[in-house]
Formats: C-alpha cells, sequence, structure tokens
C-alpha cells in the first residue's frame, strides 16, 4: 500500500483526491471562485473520511506546484506543509501543467503536440509543449499571445491547446493545425500516477525551502509620496 493524498489549488478549482499506488480512492472538488483558504482544510478531512483511513496509514502529501494563481498556489503548498510537517511524511511536487497534459490522454482528435495553457492575465499564459504521450519537450514558460505564437512548429503538426489560458489565445492562433479543447482544469484525481512515480523514485521536495513554480512575481500598489508605486512581495 502506498497512500499519496493530492491537493490542487492553482486555478479557481479547489480538489483533493486521495490514492492508492496511482489508483483513485477518493476525491471532492469545489468550483468556486476564492474559496480555498476556507474549503481546502474541510475537503480534506472529507476525502479522508470517505476513504475510511487513519491520517497515520497516509506515506506523502503531494501538491501541485504551479505555475498558476499565486494565493491558489501558496495556500495548497502552505497546507500541503503542514501536514507534512504534523505526520513527519515527505512532500512530492507536480507539475500543474504536467497534470492537464494526462488528463487528455489520449487525445480525443489526432495531434502531434500537446500544450496546456493557465490564465496569466491580459493576454499573457503559463505554458508547455508537451508530445503526444505527455512527456514535456520544453521548459514552463509565461508568453505573450500573439499572430505569431506556435507559428513554426504549427507548419509541421497540430497542437492540442486546452486549459483556462486557452480561449483567449483561439482568435489569435488561427492555423488549421491549432486543435483548442474546452473545459480542461488541473484535477487532484488525475495527480495519482505522477506522483506515485516520484514517490517510487524517492523523488520528494525540502519541506523547508520549497517554494511553488510562480513564474511571475506578485505585486501590488502601494502609495508613496502621493505616487502609486509597484511592490514586490516574497513568499
Amino acid at each position: 500500500m502506498a497512500l499519496i493524498l493530492s491537493i490542487e489549488t492553482s486555478t479557481s478549482v479547489c480538489s483533493v483526491a486521495l490514492h492508492d499506488r496511482g489508483k483513485l480512492v477518493a476525491v471532492e472538488e469545489l468550483r468556486q471562485e476564492q474559496v480555498h483558504a476556507t474549503q481546502l482544510a474541510p475537503l480534506i478531512e472529507k476525502v479522508r473520511s470517505v476513504a475510511g483511513i487513519d491520517w497515520q496509514k497516509v506515506n506523502a502529501i503531494a501538491v501541485s506546484s504551479g505555475p498558476g494563481s499565486y494565493t491558489g498556489l501558496r495556500i495548497g503548498v502552505s497546507t500541503a506543509k503542514g501536514l507534512c510537517f504534523s505526520l513527519n511524511i515527505p512532500l512530492i511536487s507536480v507539475s500543474t501543467l504536467q497534470v492537464m497534459a494526462v488528463q487528455v490522454l489520449p487525445p480525443e482528435v489526432a495531434t502531434d503536440w500537446l500544450c496546456p495553457m493557465i490564465d496569466a492575465r491580459r493576454m499573457e499564459v503559463f505554458c508547455q509543449i508537451f508530445s503526444g504521450d505527455a512527456k514535456a519537450l520544453h521548459p514552463v514558460e509565461a508568453k505573450i499571445i500573439d499572430e505569431s505564437s506556435f507559428a513554426e512548429r504549427l507548419e509541421t503538426g497540430r497542437i492540442l491547446f486546452f486549459g483556462n489560458g486557452a480561449p483567449k489565445c483561439k482568435p489569435f492562433i488561427t492555423s488549421k493545425n491549432a486543435i483548442f479543447l474546452e473545459g480542461i482544469d488541473p484535477l487532484a484525481a488525475h495527480m495519482g500516477m505522477i506522483a506515485y512515480n516520484h514517490f517510487l523514485r524517492q523523488e520528494t521536495v525540502d519541506l523547508v525551502h520549497f517554494e511553488p513554480l510562480y513564474l511571475k512575481e506578485f505585486m501590488i500598489k502601494k502609495p508613496l509620496s502621493g505616487e502609486p508605486t509597484m511592490n514586490k512581495i516574497n513568499v
């Protein structure tokens, strides 16, 4: 038995799942804006209760590490760390975009590459190119979308775009090789096998120093001498 509790809070969907050796045991999801801070803990407890297991039987906690919402990631990671410290078990980091890529397998249509996209405001998205079997081909990037985006790759093959950042890109990426799939959010239910493989290889992260992949620094406006300025906030 290898029980891993997975936490996904990188977008507006708050989800928690329990897997045994990669197989789903229990899952809870809440699709509502700005509820992560108040509802994540109850979702975790509900999953544990539905599964009928004691906390002492959980072998590791897996957390979606981003990119995504600054606040959502911070809440998910801090909660995961707290559980790991209290239970004295390891923390596993799982890429949010990889979780999304796994969710669309097998693709509904023939495609050469997968490109999950998370909205990063305005015309920017967090994205990454994967092979058709969900293997990462390039690093994660914050990409500003325009008419030339992905043009070179689209000349040679088909790309499946999906995630909450994809709809705003559709008017700009008009190649016949661009395919758009709606309704894909990163979910804890699909983190199981990824997390289990990390667990088997003992690929865990340092509880003290681990931080999510924010990609962009969180910014706020703060008055200074009567003028608004931008100030960085470090986690």
